[in-house]
């Protein structure tokens, strides 16, 4: 894959003096708003920028005073794991007046303010552009009221804006994850997890109601972490009748021996009629119909609270640190635009388009134009619900393909968060899709010693919030038995195989390639989902599992940190996994704060820790209370975990003291994240739907015969879309020795976590700079947002 010229811009030409950047939070708050906050203002700094808080909104810019506050570095420190927002978020009826935006900009003007950087939704993100367009008639009115001097229209004569949505419903158009989304997602699966074993105790029925008044984002994909058995939203209002429908099937999941349902709903779901439908109602309902113990929980703002999640934290942070790169670039031309997501990719879409669309959306469920509504929510959205009708509501077996092929789902390698969802869904799609579906148990190592069996829809009822994985897994390749695995196949007929793993299961593809030469039992379709914490698939930025341990990463770092408080200065040195690959190290030292992440792909030698020891040194002696060190397990054969506590303990001596803690298997313990459920779920639905295409392309003359290399393919996410590879093609792609990608996206990450524990760096914007436009419809095969 063709990586893009790097275009690196440099502390020195990196120049925001003579700049002012403020920075607000308006409308409702949202866990991340504080790191994209710490983002903005530490780079601003970096570049040389002033840089003000601007404390309750825009309420605190129209009152003005010591609403509006210099920020400095010190003043962002210990705020990234605090959820809400910490300079505060009021809404003001008085910013919606002329006079109100009039008193705004003159208490901009007093301090010389001329970028804003607005985080909130789209009314927040509205009322800036609105400022900005109304700035130099603003101006004018201010001098000829005399509060102004007339040069100043000139100095100041125009209002950038630069807009980050922070907002927990996702219903901003243009970017695939609004900041504290993920955030809600956790606080929603950890409720729902904690009511699904009472409900199993007590045989009952849960009814929960989720946040989403406009939008059923959080309900939806809730219901797909979790594997509701019905959800209601306000976009796709259920078919009339459906009454009868969700007391069928609730019956018939309590016939299979299921001894619990769960029910979400938005708190804006609404029927055909666009009457609202309340939990009460659907309570009611199922107590008249069925007469299942029934319960109702509404979360409420227990969604908006608690500490953010490490997606939020390194999202919130790209974002703010990408807009103040926008803030100075724009020019008096340059459209109004918001900071968005696409893919894994941050980008810049001008915000009024994406307000405009987003307001369609609403037009469009209120003229009940209901495809029309999920459709513009995007495809992300779209993805979702289809993906959620697929695995939730079963077919009858008349209404069923007959394809009369076999397909063997298996896990390889170490245990990763969300491969249990992934087998779920590659079990359900298969079925759905007329295949007979058989779980080896064990890897390759099961698969040689014939422990293989038909697995039915049922069977992995629940599995999506399992940890580990129920199919078991082992490291074993199959390269040493392929005639026994081979005797295997032939047996059961398989005809297809899926395997959801990290780079054990990467080799065992090509092994199974080559085998093809010598066995034609192996000349059938084969797909791998990748999946391992340590995120160092090649073909894929992303693998199932890498989430749930970044975020175990993360809360134990912030205990950790927590602890030292109140004590005297302390720098703690924290050894993660991921074998040679230091993903976990970089984007867990970026979420959690650290100031030094030392991995193998970035050498180091005694020369950098020396830097490394004086600069949080020099921090200590100034401001910080706390320090955190990470270390990859693998990143130095001589610079061990000890050897780099011992130094840090030496060097710092009479200015700090050190601890270690090394992480260990804690990191691929644990409940899977909302994302790597949603991912696994998702990406493996994906792979069994190539796998149904390709026994069809390749069924000829009553068998199934792939020997060509697009048979044997690997499905990852580049950038901003899924793509299946050809493994053999990903060869060239790998450093076989250390098990790792040559070229690893998240390398780009690393200046981000240095500039902002304030160290001198270059920073690749090689990805930055370029405003796109929204597009209503992506091509089908770049669905970017499969994750979530």
């Amino acid at each position: 894959m063709a990586q893009p010229e790097s275009k690196k811009i440099f502390f020195e030409n990196l120049s925001g003096a003579g700049k002012a950047i403020a920075v607000l939070t308006s409308g409702g708050d949202a866990q991340g708003m504080n790191a994209a906050v710490r983002a903005v203002v530490r780079m601003g700094l970096y570049v040389g920028a002033k840089v003000y808080f601007i404390h309750e909104g825009y309420q605190g810019m129209v009152d003005g005073g010591e609403n509006i506050v210099e920020a400095s570095w010190e003043s962002v420190s210990s705020m990234l794991q605090v959820g809400g927002t910490v300079i505060g978020s009021a809404r003001c009826k008085e910013f919606r007046s002329h006079e109100g935006r009039l008193k705004a900009a003159h208490n901009l003007v007093q301090q010389g303010i001329t970028n804003l950087c607005v985080i909130g939704g789209d009314g927040s993100l509205t009322g800036a552009n609105l400022f900005r367009e109304e700035w130099s008639g603003l101006l004018t009115e201010l001098v000829e009221q005399g509060l102004i001097e007339a040069d100043a229209v000139q100095k100041y004569s125009a209002l950038h804006i630069v807009g980050m949505v922070g907002s927990i419903d996702n219903d901003f158009c243009g970017t695939d994850m609004t900041i504290g989304t993920d955030s809600a997602l956790h606080r929603i699966i950890e409720v729902v997890d904690a009511i699904m074993t009472t409900a199993q105790s007590h045989q009952r029925t849960f009814v929960l109601e989720v946040m989403g008044r406009h939008c059923g984002y959080l309900a939806l994909v809730s219901a797909l972490a979790c594997g509701a058995d019905w959800v209601l939203i306000p976009e796709m209002p259920p078919e009339d009748g459906w009454e009868d429908k969700m007391c069928e099937k609730l019956s018939a999941n309590r016939a299979g021996m299921k001894r619990l349902n769960i029910i979400i709903v938005a708190e804006g779901a609404i029927d055909r009629s666009n009457r609202p439908i309340t939990t009460d109602y659907i309570k009611d309902l199922v107590v008249k119909c069925l007469g299942f113990d029934t319960r109702v929980t509404i979360l409420g703002h227990v969604q908006r609270g608690g500490t953010p999640s490490a997606f939020d934290r390194i999202l919130a942070s790209r974002m703010g640190v990408e807009a103040v790169l926008a803030l100075l670039e724009t020019t008096a031309n340059t459209p109004a635009c918001v900071v968005s997501l696409c893919g894994n990719q941050s980008v810049r879409l001008p915000l009024m388009e994406c307000v405009q669309m987003t307001q369609e959306v609403q037009r469009a469920m209120d003229g009940k134009r209901f495809e029309e509504a999920v459709r513009l929510r995007g495809r992300s959205f779209e993805n979702n619900l289809r993906t959620y009708k697929l695995l939730a509501h079963r077919k009858p077996e008349s209404e069923l393909p007959v394809s009369n092929f076999n397909v063997a789902v298996l896990n390889v390698g170490a245990p990763a968060a969300g491969m249990n969802a992934a087998v779920r869904s590659a079990v359900r799609v298969g079925i759905s899709e007329g295949h007979k579906m058989f779980a080896v148990n064990d890897g390759f190592e099961g698969f040689y010693k014939g422990q293989i069996k038909e697995i039915k829809w049922a069977d992995v009822g629940g599995w999506t919030g399992q940890g580990g994985t129920l199919l078991g897994t082992k490291r074993t390749l199959p390269g040493k038995h392929v005639d026994k695995i081979a005797e295997q196949m032939r047996m059961h007929n398989i005809n297809a195989l899926l395997i959801i793993g990290g780079f054990e299961a990467f080799l065992s593809l090509l092994e199974l390639l080559t085998a093809r030469g010598k066995y034609d039992e192996f000349c059938v379709p084969m797909v791998m989902v990748p999946a391992t914490v340590s995120n160092n698939v090649p073909g894929s930025d992303l693998s199932i599992g890498a989430d749930t341990a970044l975020n175990a990463i993360t809360a134990t770092c912030d205990r950790i940190k927590q602890s030292a408080s109140g004590t005297k200065r302390r720098v703690f040195i924290i050894e993660t996994m991921g074998g040679y690959c230091g993903y976990l190290a970089s984007v867990g030292g970026l979420a959690a704060g650290a100031d030094a992440a030392y991995i193998y792909e970035e050498p180091f030698d005694i020369r950098d820790l020396q830097a490394n020891v004086e600069h949080l040194t020099e921090k200590m002696k100034t401001s910080i209370q706390r320090g955190l060190v990470l270390r990859n397990e693998n990143c130095n054969d001589n610079y061990t975990t000890d050897f780099i506590y011992q130094l840090y303990s030496e060097e710092g001596r009479g200015v700090f003291d050190s601890r270690k803690n090394v992480l260990g298997h804690m990191q691929q313990g644990g409940a899977p994240s909302p994302f790597d459920r949603n991912f696994g779920t998702k990406i493996t639905a994906k792979a069994m739907q190539w796998v149904s295409k390709k026994l069809v392309e390749t069924y000829r003359q009553g068998r199934v015969f792939a020997n060509t290399e697009d048979s044997c393919c690997l499905l990852g996410m580049r950038r901003r879309a899924l793509v299946f590879q050809p493994v053999v093609q990903l060869k060239d792609e790998t450093d076989f020795v250390h098990r790792i990608p040559k070229e690893q996206w998240w390398l780009k990450l690393r200046p981000l976590m240095k500039i902002l524990a304030k160290y001198k760096t270059s920073y690749d914007v090689s990805d930055s700079g370029q405003l796109m436009h929204v597009v209503r419809n992506r091509p089908k095969d770049s669905d970017a947002s499969v994750a979530m």
